[in-house]
């Protein structure tokens, strides 16, 4: 088991230093926020549909299809489940303050620090998994995410279910089934941009960080709650409540890893967008992925253990 910690220790360091890198290249003014947005763009757009496709054109098992559903129509739940827990706390908090950081314990990074983390720790095949839950966060997202901070009048059903993930799914599926493969030169080009994903995002998250007051985000309680819930409460939780239904170890594992992941960058987005406090969105997301470099190995290792594959 010790072993184990250290190896999903060593992954999540190895992501924290490419954090590093955005971070260094931030704070010398390398990277302003005009080029993260573009860089955003380009990973949002481009390189997570790829990632899609490439995954999809993997040669899977039939259960490891099956067991993909599965994952979406239990990711909805979890959502739904989270929903409904955190619905209720934070209420002391001034109402802008109050949305931001219950977007911020509700909404895990699956993206950008999930996929890496998964498909490192549990292999390629594992990535299935965390394409689904992409898809299912995208949705969810843009539906509870927008009524939470936007309330109903902001709602769009439209840009709930188009987004990047679920375009490339359905766009994909063609190659999940068999139906369709990719000539060599494109099958090459999409491999390479989705092999972008890890680098650039950590890069991303880095140069976001690094326009943050680093000291703010560590003096308020209401940070550390919503942290805790992100990085513990939610995903002790999902442990729990995903026993009952006997997954396969790599799914139980893939779905508790993700559940621990940090907040979700869109929660700066959101609050930007629907004038909610962006201040707490950027000192919750700056904590959680400094404390998810212990929370998250010590959570891998509890999903295996529960799940029997120690």
């Amino acid at each position: 088991m010790l072993e184990y910690f250290l190896t999903v220790l060593t992954q999540v360091v190895t992501l924290f230093l490419l954090i590093g890198v955005g971070f260094v290249l931030g704070k010398m003014g390398r990277m302003n926020n005009e080029g993260i947005s573009q860089l955003t763009f380009l990973l949002l757009y481009i390189v997570t549909p790829c990632v899609v496709w490439d995954t999809l054109k993997m040669d899977l098992e039939p259960q490891r299809i099956a067991e993909a559903a599965l994952c979406a129509v239990l990711t909805l739940a979890l959502y739904l489940c989270y929903s409904l827990i955190v619905a209720p706390l934070f209420r002391r908090s001034p109402p802008d303050v109050r949305a931001s950081l219950q977007f911020a314990a509700i909404y895990n990074n699956v993206g950008f620090v999930g996929l890496p983390l998964v498909q490192a720790v549990l292999g390629d095949e594992a990535r299935l998994y965390v394409v689904m839950a992409i898809v299912v966060f995208n949705v969810y997202c843009w539906v509870h995410g927008v009524l939470l901070m936007g309330g109903p009048k902001a709602l769009s059903l439209r840009k709930a279910l188009v987004n990047p993930g679920s375009v490339a799914l359905v766009v994909g599926l063609p190659l999940l089934l068999g139906m369709l493969e990719l000539p060599g030169s494109v099958d090459a080009a999409v491999g390479f941009l989705a092999d972008l994903n890890t680098p650039l995002a950590m890069v991303i998250i880095g140069a976001q960080m690094s326009a943050v007051n680093m000291a703010e985000s560590f003096r308020h309680g209401r940070i550390y709650a919503a942290a805790g819930l992100r990085l513990a409460v939610l995903p002790l939780f999902t442990a729990l409540v995903l026993l009952p239904f006997h997954l396969s170890p790599m799914l139980y594992c893939s779905m508790v890893i993700l559940s621990g992941t940090p907040v979700a960058g869109s929660t700066s987005m959101f609050a930007q967008r629907f004038g909610r406090s962006t201040a707490a969105a950027a000192q919750v997301i700056t904590l959680s992925n400094i404390l998810s470099v212990v929370t998250l190995p010590v959570l891998a290792v509890l999903a295996q253990a529960l799940s029997g594959a120690l």
